[in-house]
This record gives structure tokens, sequence and C-alpha cells, in this order.
């Protein structure tokens, strides 16, 4: 506990010390462009401009398609569920809206795992173990996927982690650490706007001065997000499964955590 509190601490002082002025933020050279969002470099040291795309992907990219106002509600969507991690204390790359789709962040080198926290059955975890979609788990069960499109994303256990040499077993019980203690702040954020967290993944990134943080997004995109009443699904399996209305259940993750309460620039 003594050595989280300290990490926290020191997380704390250095975003205090190395905040950029976020008005003087400006785009620069497409650095990268995946399968839902553009990552450009500014002309800031260790800062990063991210741009979400309405593309829509599922299965490794082999299904498709563009859903206009996706980015928005995706990056506004992650960028309220970041301030609350930022909030408790979590450290993470967020820095702050340039616009609805884009999102100035800190620039990590990208540990590649992706780490899911579980609460109930879902997706593969039902498949693999039998278990009825929707069970809740007695406790939030941790899994690392290595991040390789070639090889689909295998789950991998810590023996495989270390043998590929993806992350250090301080690194791995850091991020275990840091997932739970995200799930931990998510979970009642959400229950108490009629949303039942299933399950999400994370990515996590290393900063130049060796600081681990929480990277990437949290959104529908990453999460599963169930209505707590009516166990109706308001993520991408909306798209994976052809349900439809994949836009309009994004939209009403917003309204619940934030609403059209209007972004601005940094001030």
């Amino acid at each position: 506990m003594a050595e989280e509190q300290r990490a926290t601490a020191q997380h704390r002082a250095a975003r205090r010390e190395a905040a950029p002025d976020l008005r003087e933020v400006a785009k620069g050279e497409l650095l990268y462009e995946g399968k839902a969002k553009k990552v450009y470099r500014t002309n800031v040291l260790g800062v990063l401009w991210i741009a979400y795309k309405d593309d829509a992907t599922a299965f490794n990219g082999e299904k498709r398609a563009v859903l206009e106002g996706k980015g928005a509600l995706a990056s506004r969507i992650s960028a309220r569920l970041f301030a609350l991690l930022t909030e408790c204390g979590i450290p993470n790359h967020f820095l702050g809206l340039a616009s609805p789709t884009e999102q100035l962040v800190r620039e990590v080198a990208i540990v590649p795992l992706e780490v899911v926290v579980r609460n109930a059955a879902a997706g593969s975890l039902a498949e693999r173990l039998g278990l009825p979609e929707g069970e809740a788990l007695p406790r939030p069960v941790v899994e690392w996927y290595y991040k390789n499109d070639r090889l689909g994303d295998p789950l991998v256990n810590e023996d495989h982690i270390a043998v590929l040499d993806l992350a250090t077993p301080e690194q791995l019980g850091r991020m275990r650490q840091l997932a739970l203690a995200v799930n931990d702040a998510l979970v009642p954020y959400l229950a108490e706007r009629g949303i039942r967290l299933v399950d999400f993944k994370l990515e996590f990134g290393v900063t130049a001065n060796g600081e681990l943080l929480v990277a990437d997004e949290i959104s529908p995109d990453t999460c599963r997000f169930w209505d707590a009443s009516s166990g109706e699904k308001l993520d991408k399996d909306r798209f994976r499964r052809d349900l439809g209305g994949v836009v309009e259940a994004y939209a009403e993750i917003w309204k619940r955590i934030g609403g059209d309460d209007g972004w601005s620039k940094p001030a």
C-alpha cells in the first residue's frame, strides 16, 4: 500500500512539473494511423495529438464500417473516464480535448500487451469456460493478450510474457495493480448511472522517464457496457453482432456519464 501511495504521489508531482500549456500545442506530422485513431506529433516535446475516426472494426479488422459520429462519442466518453481516473489518482496519458474528436496525450512507448479485466462472463471467456453470458464472477479476472495482429492477439500468461520479453515482472505487477484500480473506480461510477461494466481492455505505456501510464482509450470500443436493468448492450458488440444502433448506444453512454456539457479548448 505504501509503495502504491508513493507511486501515485510521484505521478501527481511529475504531472504538475511536466504539464504543458495546452493552448500552445499545435498538430504536426502524422506518426501512425490505426483502425480507430490517427496519432500526430505536436510542437511540444512529450505531447501527442490523437484524432478519433468514425471507423468501426471487429475481428482484427475483418469486419469494417464507417459510422458517422462514432469518433466524437468515443473520444468524449474516453476523455470523461480518463478525467475520472485522474481524479482518483490513477496515472494516465490524457491531458485534454483539442476538439470533440481530438485529444492531447502524453507520449508513451506502448507495452505490447492488452490487459482485460472481467467482472462477468462474456465474449471469449464465456466460450472458453462454458459460463452463461452475463454471469457475475466472484472476483475480477485479469487476462493478458499479446498485441500482435498477425497472430490474432493471443491470450498469454506470465511465462509467455517473460519468454517473449514483452514486459518486466515489475511492470506486470504494476499493470495488474493499476487495472484493478481502474476497475474499482469505474464500477461504482457507472453503476450509479445505470451501466453495468461487464469487462474492459486497457493498454499501458511508458514515458521517457520510465513512468507507467494507462494509455489508449476507455470507451464503448474497448469496454462492454450493459444497461444495468435490461442487459441491453451499449457498446461495440452491437457492431460485432449486427444488432444495429451502434452510434445510438454510444450516445446513450455519453448522455449518462456526461451529457452534452459542451467541450472547450484548454483554458
